[in-house]
């Protein structure tokens, strides 16, 4: 079972990845401005008790954190520490964060950080080549314990090879989304595989998107059959 964990909501959109968010659209729906970045209602939820002192969100469990912002905005330095002490006290859970800002990563960071903890996982996407060669050089050399690389939306070909070593404990690749969203080639897709085989990194094909062109083919998607499609490809490598 899996537990989200949206502790602040909102994010400002900094590179071609974001120009689609899902964030976004929600938001439109019901009148809101996605930049503005709140402190929610569900801050505390790792730490909450029931009224037998026992933690709301049971040992095991995995917390998708933040996942209608980006933990590492600027937006929220003033709430990270406090973040970071929730998220040291449930040693007993493990945590699942994504980042376009990998470059703010040790702002507010805990002093007993050291090499990373050991339940969270920080993942560090990257949509185009611009993107990877300027995040992934810094997202390397972090004291990182659990790496992932997020290759989504996927907006061209991309060459990671050079990124992929035993540190990286996955690629995932996926499409854009929206009824604008732009063209996932799928040969783009394969060639990612390729260069994850050749280094032993695990893939992993985890969405469509709402256009991926294969063969010269434009397939539409619906959202609902976007990861479904994905792993009926078949392609995923596990080393």
């Amino acid at each position: 079972m899996a537990v989200m964990w949206n502790l602040w909501h909102g994010c400002r959109k900094i590179s071609e990845g974001c120009r689609h968010c899902y964030v976004y659209r929600q938001d439109k729906q019901y009148g809101k401005d996605s930049s503005v970045v709140i402190r929610t209602a569900n801050f505390a939820l790792p730490v909450k008790r029931k009224r037998d002192k026992t933690y709301k969100v049971p040992a095991g469990e995995t917390v998708y954190t933040c996942f209608t912002s980006d933990f590492f905005v600027q937006d929220a330095d003033k709430w990270r520490a406090e973040a970071w002490a929730m998220i040291s006290e449930r040693r007993d859970l493990k945590f699942f964060m994504i980042t376009k800002r990998i470059d703010r990563f040790q702002v507010s960071l805990p002093e007993d950080w050291g090499e990373g903890y050991e339940h969270v996982s920080i993942a560090c996407t990257v949509e185009n080549q611009a993107m990877a060669d300027y995040r992934l050089p810094i997202y390397k050399e972090l004291p990182i314990k659990h790496k992932i690389i997020i290759c989504a939306p996927l907006l061209e070909k991309l060459d990671l090879i050079s990124y992929l070593d035993a540190s990286v404990e996955e690629v995932a690749v996926g499409g854009d989304s929206g009824s604008e969203a732009r063209i996932c080639e799928y040969d783009w897709v394969l060639d990612i595989r390729r260069q994850c085989m050749e280094k032993g990194v695990p893939f992993c094909f985890h969405q469509t998107g709402a256009r991926l062109r294969k063969r010269g083919k434009l397939y539409r998607i619906r959202r609902e059959f976007q990861h479904s499609q994905a792993r009926r490809a078949g392609i995923d490598y596990k080393r």
